[in-house]
């Protein structure tokens, strides 16, 4: 009897133990609760993509978005944020147009409401100016990030068939007519850019030789 009255006081203790982890794991894990299907569905992918390529993920949050690296480093490895959290506290800051360690604070206030309430704090809600900016933002990080997507277009990206080094088809990711409407910052700009100049020099070239031929002759 002593015996089976171990072995249950051993099961209880090994139930509430793992009632206590699952609730602290709730706790610590990111919450996605934006509001918006399309940014959720991006939200867990960006979360795999910086566990996955940690450097590309930090240079991201700090050359497009402005987020000291410090600021970055000390979420991720300090305090044991999740990088979807990290990225979504500074890509509202980036729509807000301000610091990303402000965002950090608000969320700090009111820990596990979710970030549609922080968003919510700053006048960011589905449908707003400044959340359509925001998504604009997150369909060029996968733009720089080797697979384009178009803003509320359903589409799963599996970062591990798809990040810095993996084989990636054409086919699998083509960069649609939709997308160039929204390219105002980044590499979006940057590629059209080059684009028209590559251009210019072709027909500058061409134009050249056929003018010079017909001369010669």
């Amino acid at each position: 009897m002593k015996t089976l009255k171990k072995i249950g006081l051993a099961a209880a203790l090994a139930v509430g133990l793992g009632i206590g982890a699952a609730a602290s794991a709730q706790t610590v894990g990111y919450n996605i609760r934006t509001g918006d299907v399309w940014v959720d569905t991006r939200l867990g992918e960006i979360n795999d993509y910086g566990r996955r390529y940690r450097d590309p993920f930090v240079g991201e949050m700090t050359g497009y978005y402005g987020a000291p690296r410090s600021l970055i480093v000390e979420l991720l490895d300090n305090r044991r944020w999740a990088p979807a959290d990290v990225y979504y506290a500074c890509a509202l800051a980036h729509s807000l147009g301000i610091p990303c360690v402000n965002v950090v604070r608000e969320y700090d206030r009111n820990p596990g409401l979710g970030w549609g309430n922080v968003a919510k704090h700053y006048g960011i809600k589905p449908g707003s100016p400044a959340f359509h900016a925001l998504k604009r933002g997150t369909a060029s990080t996968y733009g720089r990030w080797g697979y384009p997507v178009v803003v509320d277009r359903p589409v799963h990206v599996d970062w591990s068939k798809h990040g810095p080094g993996k084989s990636q088809g054409k086919g699998n990711a083509p960069r649609p007519a939709a997308d160039h409407g929204h390219g105002k910052s980044g590499h979006d700009s940057d590629d059209h850019g080059d684009k028209g100049k590559g251009k210019g020099k072709d027909q500058g070239n061409g134009s050249g030789k056929e003018k010079g031929n017909g001369k010669g002759k």
